[in-house]
């Protein structure tokens, strides 16, 4: 995944916790949407997330907005952005979402639940706002 390439200090850390954070938000693909949900018996979107860095050891704040005002914005997405969203460009965002690569990003979505979806998606590409790197 992380290739040849070599990571020193909070570098390694960073590549570490996102790589980790992926992984569990993989392992839960499948489970249903839950407004409010932080467990694997349901996730909203923030709860997905929160949840998924909190086991790789980063905590985060619990909804979408909050989580916005952390980290630093970026323009070129690398795995483990924060990707978030919100109605008509609104500047609060809504949802939240962690890119995976391969222009795709995972999420729980309420008709979906825990699932992938490309950047380029009709639905959610006009609804994007920006992404985050922690």
């Amino acid at each position: 995944m992380l290739g040849s390439a070599t990571f020193t200090g909070s570098q390694a850390e960073a590549a570490s916790y996102h790589t980790k954070a992926i992984k569990v938000a993989k392992s839960e693909l499948g489970t249903k949407y839950k407004m409010g949900g932080i467990s694997s018996s349901g996730f909203d979107c923030s709860g997905l997330v929160k949840y998924s860095y909190q086991k790789a050891g980063k905590n985060l704040p619990r909804t979408a907005a909050d989580i916005y005002k952390k980290g630093k914005s970026v323009k070129t997405l690398q795995k483990g952005d924060l990707m978030f969203f919100a109605p008509n460009k609104a500047k609060k965002p809504t949802h939240v979402a962690i890119y995976t690569g391969d222009n795709q990003f995972i999420h729980s979505a309420s008709s979906k639940g825990v699932s992938y979806a490309k950047t380029n998606n009709p639905y959610w590409k006009p609804k994007y706002i920006g992404a985050k790197r922690l």
